[in-house]
């Protein structure tokens, strides 16, 4: 069987203010030929679907085309929520959808399989959306143990000591690594009930991985916590989302990151999808498929003269561009001098190169030991200027205005 795994699509998100839908759309319809010319079985897609709760209109549109497009090649199509999700909005219409798209959202479905068959016999897709722990506590197929030999239906036994929302051990059901472990229970239990290959598809943040600096680092502090792999033990293939970079954490254990760069973070990371075949014992042979890239990411570091350079504008026009300014002082109007020559500059950073000076006296105390008013205008410009005081040409001019003045005051 062909398994296609992406994720993290992020419908809607806007990069520093600027819509990508239109490039999503692009990327998006590249993935539906890669589907069609690699007669993909099974497209799985492991949450993050759109990047808001409250997607606007537009957002849905891309993903119903999309849906049907992929659909319309013949392969099936099995979507779980993310974190950025509101699993009951991507998850309202899944009853109407047609036959072979199916959208998981529940947490209470986590044990019933979705079984797909190829020449070699039943491929059960086990779809795990975001689990909230203080939410999915309520519900009875995750107050049961983890080890549980029940199914994700069953209620849970009053003898067996473990309280609502409890995990094996009797501790509260507070993280990710917990949860996650209850809802393999959960497929473990679905695993023994229906024998076959298995497909586990997920979205958490897996122990080990490579994070984008700025990116995932902020989603785990909004709630996502480490996931030890050993976790998803027992899986054929497990299908992994949130992580925005490609990455193998086994053979069988691989985030497929997002389709469009959504941050400078991610510039150098390569974007696509895994085309995972399983074999009829359940082996993996996974190849990376390359999507587009609609506009290059660049980060460009120097002078202010140097970012503006011939060689740089002629290489980098068309790019969105991150401009780092080292200048010891900051430009006027950089970011409009910038977009002269780069219409595409999405972000100006200044970031001297010159240190601050160790000064062991506060600032205050340098005013009161200055001698001269020129050394208090010094002072000054070192403190509001990253260390660096007067220029020669500065401090030329500072002394015609002082003398200005104190010609001017020996005259009244």
């Amino acid at each position: 069987m062909k398994i296609l795994h992406t994720s993290d699509w992020h419908i809607g998100r806007t990069f520093h203010g600027h819509s990508t839908l239109e490039a999503l759309a692009e990327v998006l319809a590249a993935l539906v030929v890669q589907v069609r010319e690699n007669d993909v079985d099974v497209v799985v897609v492991a949450g993050d679907v759109f990047d808001s709760a409250t997607p606007a209109a537009p957002a849905y549109t891309l993903l119903t085309d999309t849906l049907v497009a992929l659909h319309a090649t013949g392969a099936r199509v099995i979507v779980t929520s993310g974190n950025h999700d509101s699993a009951a909005r991507l998850g309202f219409q899944a009853r109407l959808l047609r036959d072979g798209i199916h959208v998981v959202t529940d947490p209470r479905t986590i044990g019933e399989p979705i079984t797909i068959d190829d020449a070699d016999g039943p491929v059960r897709f086990f779809g795990i959306p975001y689990l909230e722990p203080a939410i999915v506590r309520q519900y009875a197929a995750f107050q049961k143990p983890a080890d549980a030999g029940a199914g994700a239906g069953a209620d849970a036994d009053a003898d067996e000591g473990v309280s609502a929302g409890d995990d094996a051990d009797g501790r509260p059901l507070r993280t990710q690594a917990q949860t996650l472990a209850r809802a393999m229970g959960l497929v473990r239990a679905g695993m023994a009930e229906n024998p076959g290959r298995s497909v586990v598809i997920a979205h958490c943040f897996a122990a080990g991985v490579d994070a984008t600096a700025g990116l995932e680092r902020e989603i785990r502090q909004g709630g996502i916590d480490m996931v030890p792999v050993s976790v998803f033990d027992d899986a054929d293939y497990v299908a992994l989302g949130h992580i925005h970079g490609r990455q193998a954490l086994s053979e069988r254990v691989r985030y497929a990151g997002a389709p469009l760069h959504y941050s400078f973070g991610e510039q150098h990371k390569p974007r696509g999808s895994w085309l995972v075949d399983l074999s009829a014992d359940g082996a993996v042979d996974a190849q990376w498929l390359e999507l587009p890239v609609p506009r290059r990411l660049v980060t460009l570091t120097g002078s202010f003269d140097e970012i503006l350079s011939a060689e740089n504008v002629a290489a980098h026009a068309d790019d969105w561009v991150c401009a780092v300014y080292t200048d010891d002082l900051p430009q006027t109007e950089p970011m409009r001098r910038l977009r002269e020559k780069y219409p595409f500059c999405a972000l100006v950073q200044h970031e001297p190169l010159r240190s601050a000076s160790v000064e062991e006296r506060s600032y205050s105390e340098r005013l009161r030991t200055a001698a001269t008013d020129e050394e208090r205008i010094d002072a000054f410009l070192a403190h509001v200027r990253n260390g660096a005081g007067a220029t020669p040409r500065e401090q030329e001019l500072i002394r015609e205005v002082l003398d200005d003045r104190t010609l001017a005051e020996a005259l009244v």
